[in-house]
């Protein structure tokens, strides 16, 4: 595997610091959080173009802020949309 850009290690480092944020979270959301993340995650690798790098650093400042928000310990659960839930449903069938 060739060496991570830049911007590959930045996705990374805020894919970990939230799954991080999640475990900080009441037991009974974390399943909410934890599929929230990796939707949110692939969905937008699915959508955006590896190379266009100025919409993924946009989309890295995004999450950073939203994932500032979500860390605050008043934040105790989260909404999961209709394509999420049917997202995890389809990646359950798929193992």
């Amino acid at each position: 595997m060739s060496p991570r850009s830049g911007l590959q290690k930045d996705v990374m480092s805020l894919y970990r610091r939230a799954l991080r944020m999640v475990r900080t979270k009441p037991a009974e959301t974390r399943p909410k959080f934890a599929l929230f993340v990796r939707y949110t995650f692939h969905h937008n690798a699915a959508v955006v173009s590896p190379r266009n790098f100025s919409f993924i650093e946009h989309q890295l400042r995004q999450g950073k802020k939203q994932l500032e928000m979500y860390e605050n310990p008043s934040i105790k659960d989260c909404f999961l949309s209709t394509d999420m839930l049917k997202w995890a449903e389809d990646e359950h069938r798929s193992r």
